[in-house]
């Protein structure tokens, strides 16, 4: 991603440690963060210094090189950091299995990385035919580069399709609690792509007023029958785009796929603080006796999925 000139991944592997785009700062300030140990990494993954499945995986890829002296207890404690993302334990086995087989670790981290660069790369190339000149776009959370080290899912056929000269607006989510669509838009905002930030339960309003052309999102865990799990509000926004015959996409690298599974039902999902809800930035929004529940994630059945973009082309559901 291009940052006042300069160009940066969400993470990188530097000095014998890890480099963060610090998210929780972001869009107020640009800042990183350093892990210099597997409990640093694991800690940068719990709170969401880094999020997006892709990115996870690969942060956990290179907290496997930091703990590569005691590689079963850094694989352990990387595996209970976030239960949901699919991604997060492809990339172990990706890196036990190599050290295994007598690689480099840090030379497997960073072919993994690449190789989830450039998978969101031909996501984007593949997506970008979906995007028609002038098109309306709605996305949930954030799928740009920070969620995937550079490019993104659901935002890498836009950004292809703004290179083309298309013409687009995009409807970004807020996506409550984190907020995560203030950072799509500080991607789009850096991009120069038209949009407009909207409230969560906002977006049936502009569907059914014929405003929004194409829905696209990322995912966290695919399960072998077609569901998704993805951030907490998407099987809403699935089923009014449906209602209101409005093509749901959904973009990730096949590594998202968990063919371990029969259906959305056995995905676990994660149940996040409940601070995450009463506070924004620290800051109280609610009293705190109120009680709370937080779902990170909600499972969106294939019925309402139009297709996946992923590295390989654009698969129909």
């Amino acid at each position: 991603m291009n940052v006042e000139g300069k160009e940066y991944h969400a993470l990188w592997f530097e000095n014998d440690a890890i480099r963060f785009i610090d998210q929780r700062k972001l869009p107020y300030t640009f800042e990183f963060y350093t892990a210099h140990t597997v409990d640093a990494c694991v800690f940068a993954i719990k709170d969401m210094v880094v999020r997006g499945a892709p990115a996870i995986g690969v942060a956990a890829a290179y907290g496997m090189v930091l703990g590569q002296k005691d590689s079963d207890g850094a694989a352990d404690k990387l595996r209970k950091t976030r239960p949901t993302a699919y991604d997060l334990f492809y990339s172990i086995k990706y890196m036990t299995d190599g050290v295994a087989n007598g690689k480099d670790a840090l030379t497997l981290a960073n072919t993994y990385a690449k190789t989830i660069i450039n998978k969101c790369r031909r996501i984007g190339e593949h997506g970008e035919r979906l995007i028609g000149d002038g098109a309306t776009i709605l996305t949930h959370c954030n799928a740009g580069a920070l969620a995937t080290v550079d490019y993104g899912t659901a935002l890498a056929p836009l950004r292809n399709a703004h290179k083309k000269k298309k013409k687009m607006f995009v409807f970004v989510d807020e996506t409550r609690p984190r907020l995560q669509g203030m950072l799509t838009a500080w991607e789009l905002e850096q991009e120069g792509i038209n949009y407009a930030l909207i409230a969560d339960n906002a977006a049936g309003h502009f569907m059914k007023k014929g405003e929004i052309d194409v829905v696209i999102t990322g995912a966290d865990r695919i399960a072998k029958n077609g569901d998704v799990a993805n951030k907490i509000g998407t099987y809403e926004k699935a089923v009014l785009a449906k209602e209101n015959d409005i093509p749901f996409y959904v973009a990730a690298p096949i590594s998202t796929f968990d063919n371990a599974l029969q259906c959305g039902e056995e995905i676990v999902i994660e149940q996040r603080k409940r601070d995450e809800v009463l506070q924004v930035n620290d800051c109280d929004i609610m009293p705190g006796w109120i009680n709370v529940k937080n779902p990170a994630f909600d499972i969106t059945p294939a019925k309402y999925i139009t297709g996946y973009i992923t590295e390989k082309g654009i698969e129909k559901c």
